[in-house]
């Protein structure tokens, strides 16, 4: 069988192609230029020696468009981690490079990364691309908190949520030249946690031109980030719909939600199929204890960085989790933080929350509560929640008791 290995960067591939049968040989080599035309001699040369595996390392973005969408449909890919094939200082050439790819994926000695189908490689793209947006608005909500200050505007310390109803009408009212700390008090709801006159004191600055074009031009982007984020829900609830009901049965967890349950299975899969075990999920993401060991001794039980956007959102899940009363995260969060600590302890449930993860999408099955019985207005009002998020995202969705089974005969 022959395989080829391949160097990849921006401009240029270099490529070697083994004879696994008869290492020894020298292999065959050439340089090919990464645009569109160059590519199909590329894969047209590769098919001409009869290869039928191509091995390379993970460069930046570059390796997407050389391997997943010229060679997928041709050839079996493996994706190294460029980490695992570095070379001795001064010995480093880039055809010695893409053959060392070679001979170390056939003596195991490569750390392969997982790359996912088509659909799932879509999915991805549009939850880390909404995860893009949500850090752009927290960062621009950060910028209109500082130039509130700059205007001696302290609205944010009597209003809870910057960017919520009231909020947003006064903050347009101020981009549009009201002054007058009274009228703008006036747009603030009747629900908010204040007094009028404290609002009307909150709202008593020295607001200047630039600031009111500066205050127009952040309020402009706010929307255009909330559009885009609409359209993005939208566009991923329709790419998942095939898979709604994985989705409904991962946000019944504690801590999760129908947002935090889309990414999940963007990351894993719908069936999380290309993970045997819950303990082999673990390991991927990096929530697992690690090991650090020397002279039979661990030095560090540290955890593996892992798949960064899945450690985000178990991590907030976690935190979640172990909020609600009477929940079973709850119960082993409080048993082991006495000895853990906080934030190992809280690491522990990211860890159970993602085991639990693996079972609902590779098994099929429902989480069942372990701690407190729930009441059947509790069960109620959380089905409705989720509910409302899933028609909000596009999915249809009705809500249906089930009947409880009748005892077997004895």
């Amino acid at each position: 069988m022959k395989m080829a290995g391949i160097d990849v960067h921006k401009k240029v591939l270099m490529v070697v192609v083994v004879d696994t049968s008869a290492l020894q040989e020298k292999p065959a080599r050439r340089r090919f230029v990464t645009l569109p035309s160059e590519l199909q001699r590329f894969r047209m040369w590769l098919q001409e020696q009869g290869v039928e595996e191509a091995v390379m390392e993970s460069t930046a973005q570059y390796w997407r468009s050389v391997l997943w969408l010229e060679l997928e449909p041709h050839m079996h890919l493996h994706l190294a981690q460029a980490f695992s094939n570095r070379a001795p200082r001064g010995r480093k050439h880039d055809f010695k490079d893409a053959e060392r790819l070679v001979r170390r994926l056939i003596a195991d000695e490569l750390i392969l990364s997982f790359v996912p189908n088509g659909e799932q490689r879509i999915w991805r793209s549009l939850t880390r691309m909404k995860v893009q947006l949500t850090r752009d608005r927290v960062r621009l909500q950060n910028q209109m908190e500082c130039l509130l200050e700059e205007m001696r505007i302290k609205l944010s310390i009597v209003v809870s949520n910057l960017l919520g109803a009231s909020g947003l009408r006064i903050l347009h009212a101020l981009a549009q030249g009201e002054t007058d700390p009274k009228k703008l008090a006036e747009l603030g709801d009747e629900r908010l946690h204040c007094t009028e006159e404290q609002l009307v004191d909150a709202l008593t600055g020295r607001v200047q031109p630039m600031h009111r074009g500066m205050l127009a031009l952040q309020l402009q982007r706010l929307q255009l980030i909330d559009q885009q984020m609409a359209q993005l829900n939208h566009m991923i609830a329709q790419a998942m719909k095939s898979h709604q009901d994985a989705v409904i049965r991962l946000a019944e967890v504690p801590g999760l939600g129908v947002d935090s349950a889309q990414q999940i299975i963007a990351e894993v899969g719908a069936q999380a199929s290309t993970f045997s075990s819950a303990a082999e999920l673990a390991a991927w993401v990096g929530t697992c204890p690690g090991k650090e060991e020397s002279a039979e001794q661990n030095q560090s039980s540290r955890s593996a960085k892992g798949n960064k956007y899945l450690r985000r959102v178990l991590n907030q899940a976690a935190h979640a989790a172990v909020a609600k009363k009477g929940c079973h995260f709850q119960v082993v969060f409080r048993r082991l933080m006495p000895r853990l600590g906080y934030k190992s302890a809280i690491w522990a449930v990211a860890n159970r929350l993602c085991r639990v993860v693996w079972k609902i999408l590779h098994e099929g099955v429902r989480f069942i509560e372990q701690g407190r019985e729930v009441g059947p207005r509790e069960k109620k009002q959380r089905a409705q929640l989720l509910a409302r998020a899933l028609r909000k995202l596009g999915y249809e969705v009705t809500i249906t008791p089930i009947n409880q089974l009748a005892p077997k005969p004895a």
